[in-house]
């Protein structure tokens, strides 16, 4: 076996086995993301060479905060991946809605990113429910399978969904009389039900529906993920939080909403849509901060700037992505602020420029 095959080896041993423990304190989170980080270093070679340019190495960086951020955009320019990308067993792709250039996101195995699926699922989705009725309203993991998001949905309703699952979006978009009467069965029959799907999938079913309203029993719940911008009309999110409420008979408590990228391997959370923004955390094996784009320093608490994730899921890229949302840390999390606009947004194009400039050859 090559040295990077035993080191990839390691380093996913090691993950599942910290991904499946019961929580992590800051020395593990520690530890844990300095052999990621370390294994990146060594078989990643732009990203290398942009540590090398910023002065970090295994050697020298001895907290996971002082691990370097790659700007998300960058994935749209380079190949970041530590095992050769025709080696993967996956690739997912952004949807390419920026200048029709798609990010790449690859996976040497789907073990890891499947097990931070579904342990996160399970905790702050599905509450004391084993399995629900699910009605996915996305397409197929067969029919999009460069979408991450298909196939977390599809992860989603092959370990928790109850018999009569099904996705509800074909070759002939969606399918509207057959998410009806699912609705329908599930208020006759009593049983908890469950939404899932893109946030402008749910608008263009409302919108389909024309006012038509369900009673969904209780135990119920709605889990929506991303915005709708260009994508169907656009909604104010406590607009849309009371429109699903009334529509399906969730209370808002129950509509809980997903924060996840092609470019992580775990998912964030909130605890419902009671208020907007809501607080939005992920599990012990993620870690955010939120930050000034052209310096990397960290805000204050309460101060608006742009969201660092460090997953140690995404352990064959980059597991320290400087997005392009802006955010607030609070205490329990932070609240997520929509896409970073003015000085945030000029210091995450610089922060792409830098990027590129050191991790090209």
């Amino acid at each position: 076996m090559s040295d990077a095959r035993a080191s990839e080896s390691r380093v996913i041993e090691d993950l599942l086995a910290f991904i499946g423990a019961a929580g992590a304190d800051e020395d593990a989170f520690n530890r844990m993301a300095l052999a990621v980080f370390a294994h990146q270093f060594e078989h990643n070679q732009p990203y290398r060479r942009f540590a090398v340019q910023r002065g970090r190495t295994a050697r020298t960086v001895k907290s996971w905060r002082d691990v370097p951020a790659v700007p998300i955009s960058a994935f749209k320019e380079l190949t970041l991946t530590c095992r050769p990308p025709e080696d993967c067993e996956r690739v997912f792709m952004t949807s390419g809605t920026t200048q029709g250039v798609r990010g790449k996101s690859h996976h040497p195995t789907m073990a890891v990113w499947d097990r931070s699926m579904t342990l996160n699922f399970r905790r702050r989705f599905m509450g004391d429910q084993d399995r629900l009725r699910m009605g996915i309203l996305f397409p197929t993991e067969e029919a999009m399978p460069n979408s991450s998001l298909a196939r977390y949905l599809a992860l989603a309703m092959r370990t928790f969904g109850a018999e009569g699952s099904r996705n509800f979006i074909g070759d002939q978009g969606l399918d509207v009389a057959a998410v009806t009467a699912d609705l329908e069965r599930a208020e006759q029959a009593g049983e908890p039900y469950a939404l899932l799907g893109a946030s402008y999938s749910f608008v263009h079913l409302m919108d389909a529906l024309g006012g038509r309203r369900f009673a969904l029993p209780e135990g119920s719940r709605i889990l929506d993920t991303g915005g709708f911008k260009g994508q169907s009309r656009e909604m104010e999110a406590d607009a849309f939080y009371d429109q699903l409420s009334a529509t399906f008979g969730v209370p808002r408590r129950s509509c809980i909403n997903m924060y996840g990228m092609t470019e992580l391997s775990s998912q964030f959370y909130d605890d419902g849509n009671e208020a907007c923004p809501s607080v939005k955390s992920g599990p012990h094996w993620i870690r955010s901060r939120v930050v000034n784009p052209l310096t990397g320093e960290e805000v204050p608490k309460g101060t608006v700037g742009v969201l660092v994730h460090h997953d140690l899921a995404h352990f064959n890229c980059a597991s320290a992505i400087l997005t392009e949302d802006a955010g607030i840390a609070v205490e329990a999390g932070f609240r997520l602020l929509g896409r970073a606009d003015g000085a945030d947004a000029k210091g995450c194009s610089l922060a792409v420029e830098e990027f590129l400039k050191a991790a090209r050859v």
